[in-house]
């Protein structure tokens, strides 16, 4: 009964298109997002949980309050709404596949399109179980529609069970994380937890400890157009300019195809223009913060380079901060990381301590100063058409979750109270 209540939770969530839009003004960049929010406020109302509500950026708010006679800290628990824009998230067709018997699994609608063990080996160890994927035209949404329906089964259990020993827990959901804007709108006073976790994880079990720190590159490459029949010495094409700036590049080292682990790279994902100018869009990551002046400085190599080699070729690149790693910021309050352990330990299972090649919107929190490590929830594969989850390792993640509201309920607040919601 709860756990098909979990799964049901989820399948309405991932059928509302919520795709971020990069090129849109507008926060939240995407209606469906506003749409997801306000059904989410009616259903915590429906749970008792009063104070539910959606602001005028589309962030949702609510508080589980204490079951405590005596003050404890409040902690929080977040995840986003949006889904990637890397690949389609409209109509997306749900596909659950009960007691999976093993084997690569072939999306329904489009069989090119096949889950492989080879590619999934975390397959093997699930035979038996619930999965869920799309049917192979969208993504499935999992990044971060389970852990919204994670952290919606929790707040349900734990408002309707007043006996279960735990502090005030917030809940908060954002939006247009994967365009970078997550937590833009944040008042991190306001949400009043002395720790945050993010429910954004793949897998069962791992507490995500760091994150890559992050800038972005826009690389802006200006030439000199002219009609092609009269070009000869005087045309300069940024385009092909754009080429062999890329060209220049590292291939092996310092790109996403050829590290792993803690090594940093270089990512050109976007290019646009003309002959008069082309404009590239280039992440830089790395889990050491300093590294990325050096990664942004083999850019600007690589730029004046290519003026030398197309004269009247003009570069301006400008690099912005994105987030920075998280466990820059966790060493600060051991808590968040200890509590969310022993909670796993009380369900007898052992928790993973891991990086993440990417961010969450934990990176920006713990940078303004609300630690917050991220969770896993079950999702395989994001920004895929090859997407899929488990439900029993979403289940294990709303006990997970229930699990740290009770160990944060055994801490004392060291400020002698409880932080205002």
């Amino acid at each position: 009964m709860i756990k098909s209540r979990l799964l049901d939770r989820f399948l309405r969530y991932v059928q509302v298109d919520t795709t971020a839009r990069d090129d849109a003004a507008g926060y939240p960049s995407s209606p469906g997002q506003l749409e997801l929010g306000r059904m989410l406020v009616a259903e915590l109302r429906g749970m008792g949980i009063a104070d539910a509500a959606q602001d005028e950026h589309g962030i949702v708010l609510a508080t589980i309050p204490s079951t405590l006679d005596r003050p404890a800290p409040t902690i929080a628990f977040c995840s986003h709404l949006d889904t990637s824009p890397e690949t389609p998230g409209a109509n997306v067709r749900p596909q659950v596949v009960e007691n999976y018997a093993g084997g690569d699994l072939a999306l329904p609608a489009d069989p090119r399109r096949v889950i492989r063990v080879a590619d999934c080996p975390e397959l093997a160890g699930l035979v038996g179980r619930t999965l869920i994927t799309g049917d192979g035209t969208t993504l499935l949404g999992a990044d971060d529609k389970a852990g919204v329906a994670v952290i919606m089964e929790a707040a349900d259990r734990l408002a309707a069970d007043g006996q279960r020993a735990h502090g005030a827990v917030r809940i908060c959901f954002t939006c247009d994380e994967e365009i970078g804007r997550g937590v833009d709108h944040i008042d991190i006073q306001r949400l009043g937890a002395a720790a945050c976790y993010t429910l954004d994880g793949q897998g069962a079990g791992i507490i995500d400890v760091e994150t890559f720190s992050a800038d972005l590159a826009i690389v802006t490459i200006r030439g000199r157009n002219i009609h092609p029949s009269i070009a000869k010495g005087k045309m300069v094409n940024a385009v092909r300019a754009a080429g062999d700036f890329l060209a220049r590049l590292p291939r092996d080292r310092l790109a996403p195809e050829v590290t792993e682990g803690r090594e940093g790279f270089l990512h050109p994902y976007e290019l646009a223009g003309g002959v008069a100018e082309t404009r590239l869009k280039i992440l830089l990551r790395d889990f050491s913060t300093p590294a990325l002046a050096g990664h942004a400085e083999v850019l600007r190599r690589a730029a004046a380079e290519t003026a030398r080699a197309v004269p009247g070729v003009e570069f301006d690149i400008q690099v912005k901060v994105q987030y920075r790693n998280l466990g820059e910021g966790l060493a600060k309050e051991p808590r968040a990381v200890r509590c969310a352990e022993r909670a796993l330990e009380k369900l007898g299972l052992q928790a993973e301590l891991a990086i993440v090649r990417g961010g969450t919107d934990g990176s920006r929190l713990t940078e303004m100063g609300l630690p917050t490590p991220n969770l896993s929830t079950g999702q395989h594969t994001p920004h895929s058409p090859l997407e899929w989850a488990c439900l029993e390792e979403m289940e294990q993640s709303v006990e997970w979750i229930m699990a740290i509201a009770e160990t944060w309920a055994e801490t004392l607040d060291p400020a002698g109270g409880q932080p205002a919601p």
